[in-house]
């Protein structure tokens, strides 16, 4: 008798997210750099120009679910460790910010190919369409309650 695949919910959905984001951290914890850290340096870092600083706060501060106040220290962090430069409010990356992007990247990117290998496209085709439609209304949901929040 085989167990029958589980219904995507919160749970499963929150399971193998942090089940990929331990892998990821596992990959730049060997660079002392934290999820965060690279989040951010990946929008820099894969830019041709230099990037609006609040742009990418916002995104970051978005994306992760955290307050800018606390992206705007990353951003700091990634300045100190001369991973990133600010030019006013643009940020660009260094070439030593890069180059550890890219190591980074290609080494998730490897350890991905793992995870995915063997399912069915129109399978990843179908999880990727509800993933994004639960995003976006969990999206709005937090949407809604900041908006019942007492001021």
């Amino acid at each position: 008798m085989t167990t029958p695949a589980p219904t995507v919910d919160g749970r499963v959905i929150g399971l193998a997210h942090y089940a990929g984001r331990a892998v990821l951290e596992s990959v730049v914890d060997q660079y002392d750099l934290s999820f965060q850290h690279l989040v951010t340096l990946r929008l820099v870092a894969v830019s041709d120009a230099p990037v609006e600083r609040d742009a990418v706060v916002g995104q970051v501060a978005d994306s992760l679910k955290v307050g800018a106040a606390e992206v705007h220290g990353v951003v700091e962090e990634l300045t100190a460790r001369r991973l990133v430069t600010a030019e006013g409010p643009k940020l660009l990356a260094t070439d030593a910010g890069r180059e550890l992007y890219a190591t980074a990247s290609a080494e998730t990117s490897k350890i991905s190919a793992r995870i995915y290998a063997g399912v069915p496209a129109a399978d990843l085709a179908a999880a990727g369409r509800v993933l994004a439609l639960v995003t976006e209304r969990a999206n709005a949901e937090l949407t809604a309650l900041a908006g019942e929040r007492p001021k």
